[in-house]
């Protein structure tokens, strides 16, 4: 299983906003302390607004928040907000033409992985990925010259 890096930058959102609870973030800070493109990161960021797990709002004071606590958001949900395909082989696609598909074993174990593999990150939400690690975490991204209160 490989995560496209849209889910990944969603994860660091996301993480940015658990470490910066008391503050709008901004696109471009987020970018800059991860060192990624900020086209990117829009897109990210409207899927997680569409998806109600975080607030953007527009104007000089605009800015991001999470939109519910990081106990609230499960890794899973994440997962599944932004992959668009988890069809991890043919045979999960609708225009499946394995000739194997009939009598192959292999679609089972891998769903059976996939189920295993989302349940897993189910069990675990944003605060237990931050929780403990907050200093360590922001001192490894580079920060903003300027922060908004």
């Amino acid at each position: 299983m490989r995560l496209t890096y849209f889910s990944d930058y969603a994860f660091r959102v996301l993480i940015y906003l658990a470490l910066n609870p008391d503050r709008r973030c901004t696109i471009k800070e987020i970018s800059t302390a991860y060192g990624i493109s900020r086209a990117h990161l829009m897109k990210v960021v409207n899927t997680l607004a569409r998806a109600e797990l975080v607030v953007a709002q527009r104007g000089p004071t605009g800015g991001l928040t999470l939109a519910v606590p990081p106990e609230e958001i499960r890794l899973g949900q994440v997962v599944r907000q932004t992959e668009e395909d988890l069809a991890l082989v043919e045979c999960f696609r609708p225009d499946n033409a394995c000739r194997l598909t009939p009598s192959c074993a292999l679609a089972g174990a891998i769903s059976r992985g996939l189920k295993a593999f989302i349940a897993e990150l189910d069990q675990q939400t944003l605060a237990d990925i931050v929780r403990g690690q907050e200093a360590q975490m922001r001192s490894l991204l580079v920060q903003p010259a300027q922060t908004r209160r």
